[in-house]
């Protein structure tokens, strides 16, 4: 199993990734955050996909669907920001990882399998 400094260290090593976080989305607080720069505060966009990921489940609870959300894709110009939804394994657990990737270096693909894998392998 690996802790959260070692899954954020695994998902820096994707092709094209730019930055991550671990996220609680019920309080919207970082768990941890790795990457970013001048142009990409990791914090604020971890928080500011906390509001989607509320809205999207939202919008499956009024719509009755049972199904849970994998992941969630935004497509930039220049970057795809992927937030993947952690199986709870606690009462209360609620984490998101997001993902900030280069469009031009990042197989998107290959992306979403890597982080599915490190997702397994998370202990928080």
């Amino acid at each position: 199993m690996a802790n959260i400094d070692t899954a954020l260290k695994d998902a820096m090593s994707i092709d094209g990734a730019i930055a991550v976080a671990l996220v609680d989305y019920t309080s919207g607080l970082t768990l941890g955050v790795m990457g970013g720069g001048p142009g990409m505060d990791v914090t604020i966009a971890a928080a500011g996909n906390t509001d989607v990921v509320r809205a999207k489940l939202r919008t499956l609870e009024m719509l009755g669907l049972p199904d849970g959300i994998e992941d969630i894709l935004i497509t930039l110009d220049t970057q795809y920001h992927l937030i993947r939804l952690l199986q709870p394994r606690r009462q209360g657990e609620a984490l998101f990882m997001y993902l900030a990737l280069s469009k031009s270096r990042a197989n998107l693909g290959m992306a979403r399998h890597q982080l599915k894998r490190i997702e397994a392998e998370l202990e928080v």
